[in-house]
């Protein structure tokens, strides 16, 4: 094979890999809060690009490859945040962690990200080269790459988006508390409870606005299904027949009435949903995973060094098996020294290593099916565990006191690689359409992997301290929901003789059931709707109050593109040409979620070190009732639409597509 060797690109300089890591810190941290708030994180990978350009462009030029390293390497902090407050909170609500333990964190996050990185090394050549899967962020991020001529144009509408939020997070409950967190009404009606209400944050709109009116819509569907129908059923019917609940609703508030109905058994709803929905979706593609994987494999086996050129040069597969097993043997020390027992523990760490290879195939495929934005990787995790768990009873007993703790063990770790699995392989997407070479960018996201986990323990121990997670508690009336860790627990607390509210959970199952056949009735017609089952599961999960500024967020999306193709004077375009006109809206969006999580990070560390609840709060006569915080809202809302409307010809260097993740 005869090749032309010419002089590459810079591509991982030092000032790369320090920026990098840097930005993976920092966006690890921020999207640990929004993940622990509403259930879905920010992919990190294009808001890192553009960052990338304008500060490689002022330290003198950055080239298309170094910029994408940065990206690759930035992308990790998304995994491994939702990789992990996905998972490990379920630690601290089983009573096994008082907080975050670092070292466990730190393995748990780094090494299960690493063991993604390795695990979906054989998968590149099979679903990027040769299905040539669509993997949309990866086309994103490569045409940001590609459109860098002007990045202080993208970075300001960013920068002014995050400082916009950033504001209004600091006049919130938790902050000078001059607007609060929630604007709601309740009331009884007979012997039912109706409520509305709404989260008056700005990052809720921007996730909104990033997954679209169509995932938005069905997660409000969800909440209406618990909040709507299934609080008041509940309250009128089945209340009665529950003494301790009853005891529990009584002299409440209707909104605290409802929100303890809520909590104690229609919040179950959504986990019979999610279980069902993991289980869809596995089975769904379990032909092309199966295809995918063989093709990789066999692709690896054929590929001889010498004559590959280096934008198709792989991790060779020496090191990847070699790195599998020196990466195993650590989270099997750690095994070891839960369950006491060697034997359980080799069962553990197989387990881990065979679930982590096929759930990380299958994060990869759905990733370049459907995007990282919609991959479902709580339902990937809750197989895990339901697997995991029916091993465990087998040898430890249903009665063991660290079955629970070694399956959420088990979890946590695939959650990780499975997560950053399908991140990597968007990226690698990226660079093979802009020349990158494979093997430095599955180097480069290793390193985010490991930087990201190196600060998530101390960032979780602030948001815990500060906040709160979890169902609220007087301490923490507002604390972080973390649904997905808190489904983890009640599945693997109820796998081993814990008391979990069965009924609710298979009428979940029924609703989760009825919900995939709307949702292939919807493929069947081809009207561009769907109905994604684990959505609406969470949406079921989650307090209605988040869901409605998403909703907001994804509606206003969906006009803003109403309007974008309105203005085309007659001329068709495709969707690309309209998310390509969005590219600003959709980087405004980034920014307000990116801005209130890191204020809200900054906050957690104030009340932290000053050990009071409200640090910075101002006086009563300075705080103003929820519809000043709705007006402030509406207000951004209004910026967000006119940002997203506005087109000039040369358009910033982003993209539309800044993915938020599911409903995982």
């Amino acid at each position: 094979m005869n090749t032309t060797t010419t002089a590459s690109p810079p591509q991982m300089t030092l000032r790369a890999i320090v920026l990098a890591i840097l930005l993976a810190m920092l966006l690890g941290a921020g999207n640990a809060y929004i993940g622990l708030f509403a259930g879905l994180t920010i992919a990190s990978a294009i808001p890192a690009a553009v960052i990338s350009m304008a500060v490689l462009r002022a330290l003198g030029k950055g080239g298309i490859l170094e910029n994408n390293i940065v990206s690759t390497g930035a992308s990790a902090g998304c995994s491994i945040a939702s990789g992990l407050i996905f998972t490990i909170p379920a630690l601290v609500f089983l009573g096994a962690w008082k907080d975050f333990n670092y070292g466990w964190t730190l393995a748990i996050g780094g090494l299960g990200g690493l063991l993604g990185v390795l695990f979906s090394v054989p998968l590149r050549r099979s679903l990027v080269v040769e299905q040539g899967m669509s993997f949309p962020e990866g086309q994103a991020a490569a045409e940001v790459l590609r459109a860098g001529d002007n990045p202080a144009q993208g970075v300001k509408v960013l920068g002014g988006a995050a400082a916009a939020a950033g504001l209004l997070k600091v006049m919130a409950a938790s902050g000078l508390k001059i607007i609060p967190d929630t604007a709601q009404w309740a009331t009884y009606v007979g012997k039912g409870i109706a409520y509305v209400g709404t989260n008056l944050s700005p990052a809720l709109v921007g996730v909104g606005y990033i997954v679209g009116a169509n995932v938005g819509a069905v997660m409000l569907a969800g909440g209406i299904i618990a909040w709507h129908f299934g609080i008041p059923i509940y309250a009128v019917y089945f209340l009665d027949s529950n003494p301790e609940l009853a005891q529990t609703v009584h002299g409440l508030s209707a909104a605290d009435a409802a929100g303890a109905i809520r909590g104690a058994q229609i919040r179950y709803l959504g986990v019979g949903a999610m279980l069902i929905g993991g289980v869809w979706t596995l089975w769904t593609i379990r032909r092309s995973i199966l295809s995918g994987i063989l093709s990789g494999l066999a692709a690896t086996r054929a590929n001889v060094a010498g004559t590959m050129l280096p934008t198709e040069r792989d991790l060779p597969m020496k090191y990847v098996l070699g790195g599998i097993v020196v990466f195993t043997l650590p989270l099997a020390a750690l095994y070891y020294a839960i369950v006491g027992n060697l034997g359980v523990a080799t069962a553990m760490t197989i387990i881990m290593i065979l679930a982590g290879f096929v759930f990380c195939s299958v994060g990869a495929y759905l990733a370049g099916l459907v995007g990282s934005s919609n991959s479902p990787i709580s339902g990937i995790t809750i197989c895990t565990i339901l697997f995991a768990a029916l091993i465990l009873t087998m040898m430890l007993g249903r009665d063991s006191a660290a079955g629970p703790v070694a399956t959420i063990m088990i979890g946590a770790v695939v959650c990780c690689a499975a997560s950053i699995a399908g991140d990597n392989l968007q990226d690698l997407k990226a660079g093979h359409m802009i020349g990158a070479s494979p093997w430095r960018q599955q180097v480069m996201i290793g390193v985010g992997a490991i930087a990201t986990a190196l600060v998530m323990a101390p960032t979780l121990n602030l948001l815990l301290h500060a906040y709160g997670m979890g169902p609220a508690t007087p301490e923490h009336p507002n604390s972080l929901q973390a649904a997905q860790a808190t489904l983890m627990e009640s599945v693997a607390k109820g796998m081993f003789g814990g008391h979990l509210p069965w009924p609710m959970i298979m009428t979940g199952i029924g609703i989760g059931a009825a919900i995939i056949v709307v949702d292939e009735i919807l493929k069947a017609g081809k009207t561009g709707i769907r109905a994604p089952v684990l959505a609406a599961a969470v949406g079921i999960y989650l307090p209605l109050e988040l869901e409605v500024p998403i909703f907001l967020g994804g509606l206003l999306n969906w006009y803003v593109q109403r309007k974008l193709l309105a203005g085309t004077a007659g001329v068709a375009r495709s969707p690309e040409d309209i998310e390509r006109l969005n590219r600003k809206g959709m980087l405004f969006a980034a920014g307000l979620i990116t801005g209130e999580a890191l204020v809200g990070v900054a906050v957690a560390i104030i009340i932290v070190a000053t050990g009071k609840g409200e640090p910075i709060a101002l006086p009563a006569a300075f705080q103003f009732g929820g519809w000043l915080g709705f007006l402030l809202l509406l207000g951004l809302m209004y910026v967000l639409y006119r940002t997203g409307t506005s087109v000039t010809p040369e358009g910033p260097a982003t993209h539309s597509t800044t993915p938020a993740r599911e409903s995982r």
